[in-house]
């Protein structure tokens, strides 16, 4: 279709648009417009028919420049003009500089035409509408939720103690809290009555510190892992717990214990011989042969009990540990192991407490975390009897004849750990 398109009035020749209106065809033009109208009618009824909001500003229909190409500026969607503001306008002129700073409500439209039509809003009675109450819902839920982060970025977060570990498969990323979970309820079968002592008729609590605290220094002249001293505590304990022993035999017990417990936990088992020389030799291989079949029979074999070792390397996990206070929890936890009275606190508790006491004895206050308190399943009020009673053991460690534990901790190989202050606070 070229030329002026004499054929379809309703449509605009190229020539009418680069020209401009030609003499003596004004009235063709105008016809060309109308007919251009309603052909945007046609095809865009809402613009004419919708329902327009009650906030929304009338618009004019097309003019002579949008037909011609000319497209005005795009008309910004703000409030309704009201005369209110209008009026405010007329007189800007007139107003003091104070007064000109204050904030107007309305917002004006800018290259609107004289004849656009102003609604009439009042601003008292006027309801916000929908998409505003959203939009400020939404930013109040938005400041909240960051208030929310920012209160628990604060706070000490729970950490997943396992997450470096994914990688390792020694670590069995995928059992471990089940293996802990059966730790926990298994751990009651290796505890013994607080008070089995009284079936004793020749032996007491006494004795059985200064065999335990003579072990000790046995297990660390021999240079054993630190499982078998815990296995060797276990054993004498549930050994004493079920059969009666004369004094005599005491000490034969306690050789026997950690001859079974090497046998179970290390790789170069010592031989009889050294144990019956360290002994000074108040033994016999045979004396302590029998004393091994008594006691795996008494005991029905049943070795594998949670110690709280098992509990001390989780929870040491847990509490994000180093070596000062892994040493210091190994020497706190060793110094209730000559206490008769920790007996009656489980496995699991007496590693908890222990990690705590050193925490506090290193830190100079309290100090239990989210995440050590997640994987003990013990909180610090849980935690406090037990502490207590190791912050006594620690201030008498160095007094007594019972010195084995504070001997050992007193050296290099072991940080030093027994020089540490007791955390004294903690008896308050």
């Amino acid at each position: 279709m070229a030329g002026s398109d004499e054929n379809n009035p309703g449509v605009i020749g190229p020539s009418s648009l680069q020209g401009g209106l030609r003499a003596g065809e004004g009235g063709k033009f105008v016809t060309v417009i109308g007919q251009n109208r309603r052909a945007l009618r046609t095809i865009n009824p809402n613009l004419v028919e919708g329902r327009p909001h009650r906030c929304a500003v009338s618009k004019r229909p097309l003019s002579e420049n949008a037909v011609c190409g000319k497209i005005p500026p795009p008309i910004p969607q703000h409030r309704p003009v009201t005369r209110k503001f209008a009026a405010q306008m007329a007189n800007k002129q007139q107003l003091k500089p104070e007064e000109t700073k204050k904030p107007i409500q309305s917002v004006s439209v800018p290259n609107e035409p004289d004849d656009c039509s102003i609604i009439d809003v009042d601003d008292q009675d006027q309801d916000v509408p929908m998409f505003v109450q959203h939009t400020e819902a939404m930013m109040e839920e938005i400041e909240r939720m960051q208030e929310v982060e920012m209160e628990d970025f604060d706070e000490d977060p729970l950490l997943d103690i396992d997450n470096c570990d994914i990688s390792n498969s020694l670590a069995v990323v995928e059992y471990i809290g089940d293996l802990y979970k059966f730790y926990k309820k298994a751990e009651c079968a290796g505890c013994v009555p607080p008070n089995y002592m009284e079936l004793q008729y020749d032996i007491n609590q006494r004795m059985r510190g200064i065999l335990i605290d003579w072990l000790i220094e046995v297990h660390y002249k021999f240079e054993l892992m630190e499982e078998t001293l815990f296995l060797t505590v276990n054993l004498i304990d549930r050994f004493l717990a079920i059969k009666q022993i004369t004094r005599k035999k005491l000490q034969l017990v306690g050789i026997t214990a950690m001859l079974l417990a090497c046998k179970y936990e290390e790789v170069c088992v010592p031989v009889i011989e050294d144990l019956i020389l360290i002994s000074d030799k108040a033994y016999t291989r045979k004396e302590v042969l029998d004393m091994e079949k008594l006691m795996i029979n008494s005991l029905q074999f049943n070795l594998s009990v949670p110690t709280p070792y098992v509990f001390m390397r989780r929870f040491l996990k847990a509490a994000q540990s180093n070596k000062k206070l892994e040493l210091l929890s190994y020497f706190m936890i060793e110094l209730s192991f000559v206490e008769y009275e920790m007996l009656k606190f489980p496995p699991s508790l007496l590693a908890a407490a222990a990690i705590f006491t050193a925490q506090c004895s290193l830190s100079g206050c309290k100090h239990w975390s989210k995440t050590s308190e997640w994987y003990t399943s013990y909180s610090e009020e849980q935690l406090m009897e037990c502490s207590r009673m190791m912050v006594r053991f620690h201030q008498k460690a160095g007094t007594g004849k019972l010195t084995g534990v504070q001997r050992k901790y007193s050296t290099s190989k072991y940080g030093y750990a027994a020089k540490s202050e007791p955390p004294t606070f903690l008896l308050e």
